[in-house]
């Protein structure tokens, strides 16, 4: 521990000076310490001198202090996993229970479409017996040998179903060739028949000829056809025109709608471009 030694002095600086002078010291070898401040009092009473203390001397070498132990730095507590959100179907299944459910509105039955009547398959009439008169053995003469010329194949059948009519059947096979875009070879084989077998004199006949039952399968086929369309007219209450048409198959159309109720039927244009009219009938003509 240092030296020291205690001075009294009207003030702190007194003091010192009295201390360093009694010590033979400069300011810089010594350490002040102030012990008690002047004190003027009031009118002179009261007054207390400054007091000080000096220490002079060497200072003794303190002890190294104790090492610090640097403080062990704790691992910051790692963060707490995230909560793992819901799965966006069990959000979605979570809302949809909370939504109010939709009432289902009554389904309305459609009515029902009409069957669809379906065509009888075709079936050709019975035509009885082959006949084999004069007229029939001259129709065959002449379809025999114009068959030939033409390099075509086919069976001859002739049949008498009313005086004065004959319908003859051609059969084979690949007859196509023989009918022609709607039927019109058909229809020039017939016409040259009818005056190969009218030119030799007598009475008058009417040739009627197919081939693989084609004019049949026709006839129906326009009788369906007329049927169709005359449902449309009367419906919307619009005429309807066919397409070009030969004598026999507008007959057929007329034939097929003479009884049909709410229609009427007439033929316009001049062949080979003739067609069927089917009209509304709106009653005038009854």
């Amino acid at each position: 521990m240092r030296d020291y030694i205690d001075v009294t002095g009207k003030n702190e600086d007194e003091a010192i000076s009295k201390a360093l002078a009694q010590l033979g010291l400069d300011r810089d070898d010594v350490s002040v310490e102030v012990l008690e401040r002047a004190k003027s009092g009031f009118l002179g009473l009261g007054a207390c001198p400054a007091k000080v203390r000096v220490y002079y001397g060497p200072e003794e070498e303190k002890p190294a202090p104790d090492p610090v132990p640097e403080p062990v730095q704790k691992e910051a507590p790692r963060p707490a996993a995230p909560e793992k959100r819901e799965p966006r179907r069990e959000r979605a299944a979570w809302e949809k229970k909370e939504r109010p459910e939709k009432k289902e509105r009554p389904e309305t039955q459609e009515p029902a479409a009409p069957p669809r009547r379906e065509e009888p398959a075709f079936q050709p009439a019975p035509l009885g017996e082959e006949t084999d008169d004069e007229k029939a053995a001259a129709i065959k003469s002449f379809l025999s040998g114009l068959l030939e010329h033409m390099g075509v194949c086919a069976g001859i059948k002739v049949y008498q179903p009313e005086k004065g009519r004959y319908k003859v059947i051609l059969e084979g096979q690949g007859l196509g060739s023989l009918i022609g875009r709607r039927g019109e070879t058909l229809d020039a084989i017939q016409q040259l028949t009818s005056y190969a077998v009218n030119r030799g004199g007598g009475p008058r006949v009417r040739i009627h000829l197919d081939a693989e039952n084609y004019r049949a399968k026709r006839e129906q086929s326009l009788q369906h056809l007329a049927r169709k369309v005359a449902g449309k007219v009367v419906r919307y209450r619009r005429s309807v025109t066919l397409e070009p048409m030969n004598a026999y198959e507008r007959h057929v159309i007329h034939t097929a709608l003479q009884d049909f109720e709410g229609v009427t039927t007439y033929s316009t244009g001049t062949d080979p471009n003739r067609r069927v009219v089917v009209a509304f009938d709106r009653g005038e003509r009854r």
